[in-house]
């Protein structure tokens, strides 16, 4: 996160410098653009008051002046308001009134007009704006910013991504890998078992092995399904639910107390992947009962609400602080000594990316527990 905020600061400190020095240029081009007017307006004004018959040279270099401004847009009008010269400005367009008027509101905002008389009491003004050139250049820092920003952005999303298909080729190589190494021993137990339930059919043992080396077969066929697209089935989520309740209270103390929220006669059909929503469920589960330190009520509701379905796991354990609501579902975070906290990791994954739905913490409070809820959608 360093980085981000370092290149993030970078930019905000490129662009407030350029848009600084932009600024101060354009001030600096105002000011000369302003002197340049008055220029303008004195050659003007003493255009009027020269004896064209007694100075031809100075008449000359007046004229110059005038015409040399070839840049800042000026009206010269009368004290009735009507144009007497103009420079820099399109003649024809000047012609419409309304946007000669308009013209003449906006350089009177801009800039105060400059006074001329003209003999016998009679008073000329010039308006002018700024340049073309300055105009531009009032914007140029914020052009210039916004392309840094959109520069940043597309760094930021090619990194992120680069990021992201790295870590999934290492997801894929580890899911693999681990069915792999788990299928090996299951495929020696299914023999030893086949040998015992020969020896021993009715045993009580076997019976609990035989359960053991089905649960080591699923777990490897989890593994085995991560990294490619899962079969989509309508299933009942009550069903799978009820399952993965089953497996947890045989395996977790008699002080965990599992309580299912939903109507026994009503089906919630949903498009899932059976083993992974199971496992899904089973992680959520663990961690309530990691939460509340093996002790406490876990309670699971399924909810319609017409286009979604909604499966709430609720413990009343510790709780999360609003600060770890995304922390807790990257990988490696957890708070128990053992585990790779890959748990919450892979069940977001499950549920985001092959099933299209939601998983996160819809509620916590430290001291009273946590829900985390799924949002399931009712059609692929």
């Amino acid at each position: 996160m360093r980085w981000k905020f370092l290149l993030f600061l970078l930019a905000v400190a490129i662009g407030f410098s350029s848009l600084y020095y932009t600024n101060k240029l354009v001030q600096e081009l105002k000011n000369e653009e302003k002197k340049k007017v008055e220029l303008w307006a004195k050659a003007t004004q003493q255009l009027v008051d020269l004896d064209l018959t007694s100075n031809s040279v100075y008449f000359s270099f007046l004229s110059d002046i005038i015409e040399n401004n070839t840049t800042v847009p000026v009206l010269l009008i009368d004290e009735d308001s009507t144009l007497v010269s103009s420079r820099n400005m399109d003649e024809k367009r000047l012609q419409n009134k309304e946007y000669f008027y308009g013209q003449l509101r906006k350089m009177g905002k801009e800039h105060s007009p400059i006074e001329i008389d003209v003999g016998n009491s009679i008073k000329n003004f010039i308006y002018y704006k700024d340049s073309t050139v300055l105009t531009k250049l009032k914007y140029f820092p914020y052009v210039q910013l916004f392309v840094i920003v959109l520069f940043i952005l597309v760094a930021y999303l090619a990194f992120s991504a680069s990021r992201k298909s790295e870590q999934d080729q290492v997801w894929l190589g580890l899911s693999r890998e681990t069915a792999h190494q788990l299928g090996t021993p299951a495929s020696s137990l299914m023999a030893w078992l086949e040998i015992m339930k020969n020896k021993n059919p009715d045993t009580e043992w076997v019976q609990e092995f035989e359960k053991d080396v089905k649960r080591l077969e699923k777990i490897t066929d989890r593994f085995s399904k991560i990294g490619s697209k899962p079969i989509m089935k309508e299933e009942d989520l009550k069903r799978i639910i009820r399952n993965v309740v089953d497996y947890m209270i045989r395996r977790t103390s008699e002080k965990v107390e599992f309580n299912l929220n939903f109507c026994p006669d009503e089906e919630f059909l949903v498009p899932v992947n059976a083993e992974l929503f199971e496992w899904v469920v089973e992680n959520l589960c663990k961690n309530a009962v990691d939460a509340m330190k093996g002790q406490g009520r876990i309670d699971i509701h399924i909810t319609d609400n017409t286009q979604f379905v909604y499966v709430d796991v609720e413990d009343h354990g510790v709780g999360i602080p609003k600060s770890k609501f995304k922390t807790v579902f990257k990988p490696g975070y957890t708070t128990k000594n053992r585990g790779w906290g890959l748990g919450l990791t892979l069940s977001k994954r499950i549920i985001n990316e092959y099933h299209g739905g939601k998983l996160f913490i819809n509620y916590s409070e430290m001291g009273k527990g946590t829900v985390f809820r799924i949002v399931l959608p009712k059609k692929a």
